[in-house]
């Protein structure tokens, strides 16, 4: 808005329109101001969590009841076509730009934790790319989130969910993000 002032005929204009208007009826008033306010959501900082939903954590898993990653790829033709062509539409997108490796580790397990139970089938997880040319060179080209991820995903508790994990398409993030196919559950 300008802070010019106004002409004479915006002025006439204003006089007629302002006694046009009339006052509020304010038995009205007072009702809208009785009617309940939604409670403003908690901030949750950290991780997402079943805690932090107001659930209870589940068992963590022993390790030697843990199921490794099938080999097999897990996904039909249909579905590596789909991806390479960047027309899956993801089911939730998880992004970890800003997070220290034990925060996103968190907000991975949890995303997947999540993403399980609404019986998503693809998420969409953004990492980011390394910072500089000398990160990329140490890392092989890969940040230290993304250089971390295929880890954390085969020592994961939902790995067994986990049909197959696929490099973003450019309109999704590309080279800075990855698809994690969730497989379907058989009834």
């Amino acid at each position: 808005m300008s802070d010019r002032p106004l002409t004479a005929g915006e002025k006439a204009l204003w006089q007629k329109f302002i006694e046009t208007v009339k006052p509020l009826d304010q038995s009205r008033v007072s009702r809208v101001n009785a009617l309940p306010v939604a409670r403003k959501m908690r901030a949750i900082s950290g991780p997402i969590t079943a805690v932090s939903f107001g659930g209870s954590m589940p068992a963590a898993v022993p390790l030697k009841d843990q199921i490794a990653v099938p080999a097999k790829h897990g996904l039909d033709g249909h579905w590596d076509r789909r991806l390479a062509k960047g027309i899956v539409q993801p089911d939730v997108t998880v992004d970890l730009h800003g997070h220290s490796l034990s925060s996103a580790h968190g907000r991975l397990d949890s995303a997947l934790e999540l993403s399980i139970a609404a019986q998503h089938r693809a998420i969409l997880l953004i990492t980011g790319k390394a910072r500089s040319e000398d990160q990329r060179r140490e890392e092989g080209g890969r940040g230290a989130i993304r250089a971390a991820i295929s880890d954390w995903l085969a020592a994961s508790r939902h790995a067994s969910n986990i049909a197959a994990v696929r490099r973003a398409h450019p309109r999704h993030g590309g080279g800075g993000a990855l698809y994690i196919i969730l497989r379907r559950k058989r009834s």
